[in-house]
């Protein structure tokens, strides 16, 4: 039902002649994302070193890498000096490099198609190419007219690929793995839920999936993939973070106390990917981590009052799924967090969306309240009675609640009277029995039948 163990000592494959990893120089690579925009990447790789200092590259390390958390562990060689070289070659760099420098401008005659070569000293490259050729200065500009510039070598400086320098001093001659390790921004993933709920039979199918992101600058090829729910410390603010989508409702969740069989980092939960997969830069990718059938729920409704909430219309209440990730229930795992989607049947039997909203990370045995959309036909006016002082510093309040349901069935309404955490809030009377589930609110189960209404009366003492 759910994600798998990766292997320990799973055999690395090489990749296909057509992919994107072809001729990478990464050798076993592992990574590991976290919410938070971190990736750890691990890199065996495989070193013919002399005896003696020698200087060693890295390349294809992440674009994004963080140098100051590199790693290298190296049998019989200790490291003297590493550098990040991030300054890759592309035209612009490769002008700007060649500032002070003579290069060759082949231009072609549009209409006779005549090719004629100079020789011109780059003077500057600040907003545009500024040279001197034949004794003149001119801009070299970009009007479409044919014209090319032939280098006469690539500095030392630029890279074709993110690369990684190290001075090592090897006590031996010969090969040997070393097991690169770093933190690099780019790199993150997220959750995202299918639920099909079936009214009929009271039960729901989740399928889960993890989508991968890469703006790393870097492909990770073949790569072992863990991913960590939870968002670890980290000092380093230059992150974008991942997509949070518009909250509209709030989703309750009643926390759960069963435990799980899913590993763990501290406290953190593990979900690794079954396969070696391919993490392309500029790819966003989906992998399936969750297919469970038949879990229990049900639909309902929920509306929830600010303190001295009134309204002179009635306000639709709020659709509710409500489920259990429990083992009980079907489901049996804690849930990273992110996006649940609803569909529902219709009359047909053809799935219909009929909302969305979000999860946090929830613990195996959670019951979860997922509002989904406002509903058509199940309305609540609540109505600020009478306000009393009573003596300095209390206040008598007289709520009433008038619910309505146009449905052709009965349904219950949980009714929440927010607002309560103000201290000393006690309940004189009331005509249905609420519970206080926390310093803020209290909340009734109000049943209300077929194209019928229900009213529930309410007087709190509170000390405002």
């Amino acid at each position: 039902m759910l994600l798998g163990s990766t292997a320990a000592s799973a055999q690395q494959l090489p990749p296909p002649a057509d992919s994107p990893t072809a001729g990478s120089a990464q050798g076993d690579v592992s990574v590991t994302i976290y919410n938070n925009d971190i990736a750890l990447v691990q890199d065996v790789r495989s070193l013919a070193l002399a005896d003696g200092q020698v200087r060693q590259s890295f390349p294809d390390v992440s674009a994004s890498i963080r140098p100051e958390t590199v790693s290298l562990t190296v049998p019989d060689a200790a490291i003297v000096e590493q550098n990040f070289d991030y300054d890759l070659l592309s035209p612009s760099s490769l002008m700007e490099k060649a500032v002070g420098e003579t290069i060759t401008l082949v231009r072609t005659n549009p209409a006779t198609g005549a090719e004629t070569r100079d020789r011109a000293k780059v003077l500057a490259v600040n907003g545009g190419v500024v040279i001197e050729v034949n004794g003149h200065v001119e801009v070299l500009r970009d009007d479409g007219l044919p014209v090319r510039a032939i280098f006469d070598r690539v500095p030392d400086a630029l890279r074709a690929r993110p690369t990684l320098s190290v001075t090592l001093a090897s006590t031996r001659a010969g090969s040997r793995p070393a097991t690169l390790s770093y933190l690099s921004r780019g790199l993150g993933w997220s959750a995202d839920y299918v639920a099909l709920f079936d009214d009929k039979s009271g039960t729901v199918d989740v399928q889960g999936w993890v989508t991968l992101k890469n703006t790393s600058g870097t492909t990770f090829g073949n790569a072992r993939t863990l991913l960590v729910a939870g968002e670890v410390g980290s000092t380093d603010d230059d992150g974008d973070g991942n997509y949070t989508p518009r909250r509209r409702r709030m989703t309750t969740t009643m926390p759960g106390t069963e435990s799980t069989a899913r590993g763990q980092l501290g406290d953190f939960y593990l979900y690794p990917l079954t396969e070696r997969t391919t993490i392309a830069d500029k790819q966003t990718k989906q992998v399936s981590f969750l297919d469970a059938k038949g879990v229990a729920a049900s639909a309902g409704y929920r509306f929830e009052n600010g303190w001295l909430g009134s309204s002179d219309d009635p306000r639709s209440a709020q659709s509710v799924l409500r489920f259990s990730n429990s083992g009980a229930a079907g489901l049996g795992d804690a849930l990273p967090a992110g996006v649940v989607r609803v569909y529902v049947r219709d009359a047909r039997g053809q799935p219909q969306f009929t909302g969305e909203n979000r999860i946090e990370h929830t613990p195996q045995g959670s019951t979860i309240a997922l509002p989904t959309g406002d509903a058509f036909d199940v309305k609540v006016r609540p109505t600020t009675v009478s306000r009393t002082r009573q003596g300095d510093s209390r206040w008598r309040t007289a709520m009433r609640y008038t619910l309505t349901n146009a449905r052709g069935r009965p349904v219950t309404v949980e009714l929440v009277q927010g607002g309560l955490d103000g201290g000393d809030v006690r309940v004189v009377a009331n005509s249905a029995k609420g519970e206080r589930r926390d310093a803020g609110t209290m909340t009734w189960q109000v049943p209300v039948p077929a194209n019928g209404t229900a009213t529930v009366t309410v007087t709190f003492d509170t000390r405002y």
